[in-house]
């Protein structure tokens, strides 16, 4: 899962290895920052949220696995989860 500062892949990008995150957990990113765009190839669904406790009360999104590329989020990413399948 690759996640960058900025939309169409702009500034600083931030890789989470599927071996080193925990399934089917929240993920916050570190405080202060966010990502406005991403790449799902981990080969299984992310959803993405708004919040960064993973809160289903702000906007969230699921994209599927295996080659999701996304541009621009519609909004700032501060948390992200990985589904078991």
């Amino acid at each position: 899962m690759c996640l960058w500062e900025r939309p169409r892949y702009g500034g600083p990008r931030t890789v989470h290895e599927l071996a080193g995150t925990d399934v089917d957990s929240c993920v916050p990113l570190p405080s202060g920052t966010s990502a406005q765009a991403l790449a799902n190839r981990t080969g299984r669904p992310v959803t993405t949220y708004q919040s960064a406790e993973c809160g289903e009360t702000g906007e969230f999104d699921t994209y599927p696995g295996g080659g999701t590329w996304v541009p621009q989020t519609p909004y700032r990413v501060r948390a992200f989860k990985i589904w078991e399948r």
